[in-house]
């Protein structure tokens, strides 16, 4: 894991979550409608979420815990990316096939946040 990889864990989620707030409605079509409250609801949190699992990651101290939150948010936020891909089976190809490429990026996200927690340091 190259000494840098914390880091770019933290800005990856720092992105994700302040583009919650930039682009909710894109967001707020992924919520499943399941859950209960409004999607707006659901997607401003993980908004928040996002963001405090990426100070938790770029902190040291915080880092071991919050990269494990954070492997264990990318397996919780799985349903809302199938609900994407299902969604889009009747978009335009590049819709549908960016959507359905988003499923089997979870697995190295969890892996890659799992690595940041067993070795903080970001060292090789």
């Amino acid at each position: 894991m190259p000494p840098r990889s914390p880091l770019l864990l933290a800005g990856l989620l720092a992105s994700a979550g302040i583009a919650h707030f930039a682009v909710p409605k894109k967001f707020d079509e992924t919520v499943p409608r399941t859950l209960p409250g409004s999607p707006r609801t659901w997607t401003y949190a993980s908004g928040v979420a996002e963001l405090a699992l990426a100070a938790g990651v770029a902190a040291p101290a915080t880092r071991p815990l919050a990269a494990k939150a954070a492997a264990a948010f990318f397996v919780a936020v799985f349903p809302a990316n199938v609900k994407m891909a299902v969604d889009s089976r009747h978009s335009p190809s590049r819709r549908r096939t960016a959507a359905f490429a988003r499923l089997p990026l979870q697995v190295p996200l969890v892996l890659w946040a799992r690595g940041v927690a067993r070795n903080p340091k970001g060292q090789s």
